[in-house]
């Protein structure tokens, strides 16, 4: 009896480590460098060429490129991701919804394509404005040189 007990216990282990592992792969972000990033937000055509400077810069400002980043906010709101899309307006917690009709959760994976669509849309409906951060640390000053991002 005791070599099944064994092996009952490395397998019991075995499945604990797999389930923690694949886990933590799924909930798992990315922190993004500024070239990375440029040529990401390109790929997925977010916008011209001439403005990606300023979608680095905003989510440089925003969430330091960690497409994890969760801020809460003092109206009992959040912003998530890499963009800080906010649930109050844009998407909500636990479920699809707001104007993105979008799961806020679902922006803190490292797959940009829903988090692109959103920031789209909010760019479309306010401007790069809507972001403090571009605000703060973007607009009218000088913005990231992307000159060797392309190469």
């Amino acid at each position: 009896m005791r070599p099944q007990r064994q092996m009952f216990r490395t397998a019991s282990s075995i499945c604990v480590f797999l389930i923690l592992f694949t886990t933590h792969s799924l909930t798992e972000g990315k922190v993004y460098e500024k070239c990375s990033l440029a040529r990401t937000l390109d790929k997925q055509k977010i916008s011209s060429r001439s403005l990606i400077s300023n979608w680095v810069c905003l989510v440089m400002a925003e969430s330091g490129g960690d497409t994890s980043k969760v801020t809460t906010l003092d109206n009992e709101s959040a912003s998530y991701g890499i963009f800080q899309i906010n649930s109050k307006t844009w998407c909500r917690e636990g479920r699809k919804g707001g104007r993105c009709n979008k799961k806020c959760e679902d922006f803190l994976n490292d797959d940009l394509t829903d988090d692109i669509e959103c920031a789209k849309q909010i760019y479309n409906d306010s401007g790069f404005g809507a972001w403090k951060g571009w605000i703060n640390r973007c607009k009218q000053k000088t913005l990231p040189d992307l000159s060797s991002c392309w190469n």
